[in-house]
């Protein structure tokens, strides 16, 4: 069955792109923790952590922390963290965020209310962070794209 992730990817729902690559996305969630909250997505459709092969998530690793140190560029942010948890969407994803402390760190600190346009104006502020950081080759053209 496809998953709500793919449907993104495969440009069926929106989504706010900042990253795109052949075995991995990243994309904005809509109830971000902090600003420039972002998961990091495989393509290949696998259920959980435990499952990827670890090639596949090796590299997920190795995107988490790039989009996490352009995060902590763009918000000015100590820290950058990385959460597992993957309840919601059966699809393996990490969320990356800049973070500020652990408390912060949870799920229930969520926004589901956050308009639109805020979420644009942050995932472009990553977008433009990626790009200075040297990985312009890796942001897609548009913000809705997952295509290189």
């Amino acid at each position: 069955m496809t998953t709500l992730f793919t449907r993104i990817i495969d440009g069926e729902l929106p989504g706010r792109f900042v990253w795109a690559d052949d075995r991995a996305v990243a994309f904005a969630t809509i109830a971000p923790i902090s600003d420039g909250h972002v998961l990091v997505v495989t393509r290949e459709e696998v259920a959980q952590l435990t499952d990827a092969d670890d090639d596949l998530l090796a590299h997920l690793v190795r995107v988490a922390k790039t989009v996490g140190r352009a995060q902590q560029a763009a918000w000015d942010a100590p820290r950058a963290a990385l959460l597992v948890a993957g309840f919601e969407v059966p699809h393996l994803h990490l969320h990356v965020l800049p973070a500020w402390g652990e408390a912060e760190l949870s799920f229930s600190a969520a926004r589901h209310d956050v308009p639109a346009d805020e979420l644009d104006a942050a995932a472009e502020r990553l977008r433009d962070a990626l790009r200075a950081a040297g990985h312009g080759a890796h942001v897609p053209p548009t913000l809705t794209s997952a295509a290189l």
